[in-house]
């Protein structure tokens, strides 16, 4: 259904079982797919979170900046390795940094990221926005945005969008649809407010689904009815 996608990976999706760093058998799966959709001359961009080393909201005591360039420098870490993971497997991948960092990734430019789509090569965005005070859903909704893409997909540790937690209420009611404002609206905290008013000032859709599920960004992708959309 879609020649050019944006994935925005939680790093929390990537780590091991106890919740931290990365598991193995999760990028695995992941990079199963990135080849298959790959091998379908799907142009396929990627932001990474750093959840499973660092979260901003952990340095509550720290300057705001500071922690929010620790969370950036944990999306590399992911970026990184992925990269890794995905060129062992035969992927061209590309990491572009919002954060010059010259000597182990690129600097972010528009255009050359759009010619590594082009070419088959699968790029990774890291370090977000590259500003502080703004979160990667926030980096994935202007970088989708950027490279024109189809559709905004976000691959959680949940099946889609709930009214409240559901690991933590049992009595949480799944939405299969949703709109920009009612996500807004509602207070859910699929992405955050400015992500969502982005890919609504840009008609981007935006489907959230489990990233563990077999083959879910590959049926994601094919336009299967799973996770919940938001458009």
């Amino acid at each position: 259904m879609y020649n050019r996608i944006l994935i925005k990976v939680s790093g929390e999706a990537l780590a091991d079982e106890n919740g931290f760093g990365l598991g193995t058998k999760t990028i695995e799966n992941l990079v199963n797919q990135l080849k298959a959709l790959n091998e379908q001359n799907i142009q396929v961009g990627i932001v990474i979170g750093g959840g499973n080393f660092w979260r901003g909201r952990q340095g509550e005591h720290m300057d705001r900046s500071t922690a929010d360039h620790m969370g950036m420098l944990a999306t590399l870490i992911n970026a990184l390795a992925l990269q890794d993971a995905l060129e062992a497997q035969g992927v061209p991948a590309r990491v572009q940094s919002a954060i010059n960092i010259n000597r182990i990734a690129e600097p972010y430019i528009l255009r050359r990221a759009i010619r590594h789509l082009e070419k088959g090569r699968i790029v990774i965005f890291a370090c977000g926005t590259g500003n502080p005070y703004f979160s990667t859903d926030t980096g994935a909704a202007l970088r989708a945005a950027e490279i024109h893409a189809d559709i905004l997909l976000l691959a959680k540790n949940v099946d889609g969008i709930y009214s409240a937690d559901p690991k933590k209420d049992p009595d949480a009611k799944k939405y299969d649809e949703l709109s920009y404002m009612d996500v807004i609206q509602k207070g859910l905290k699929a992405m955050d407010t400015t992500a969502i008013s982005m890919c609504m000032e840009n008609n981007i859709p935006i489907l959230a689904f489990a990233v563990n599920e077999k083959d879910s960004i590959i049926r994601a992708v094919r336009g299967e009815k799973i996770g919940t959309i938001i458009k």
